[in-house]
């Protein structure tokens, strides 16, 4: 298994762990917690996407980023 691999195995992780904990009330979807996993998990799936060349998966885990960066703006403000 190559770093890329494991970089889009880890993402994965992040961003379904980050929907389970949501789901189960864990963690709330405005928290720090959560968009921290989204944010390292995109950013993790994002290098993994363009490593193989899979640009729709790029675009949507781009957006991914960028929701959880202006969530964590807010969120400190």
């Amino acid at each position: 298994m190559t770093l890329v691999e494991i970089m889009g195995w880890a993402g994965s992780l992040l961003v379904i762990g980050a929907y389970a904990l949501n789901s189960y009330r864990r963690i709330h979807s405005s928290s720090a917690t959560f968009q921290i996993m989204n944010l390292v998990g995109g950013v993790l799936l994002i290098v993994n996407s363009v490593y193989k060349q899979a640009y729709p998966f790029t675009f949507i885990n781009s957006v991914w980023v960028i929701i959880a960066v202006t969530s964590l703006i807010k969120y400190r403000k």
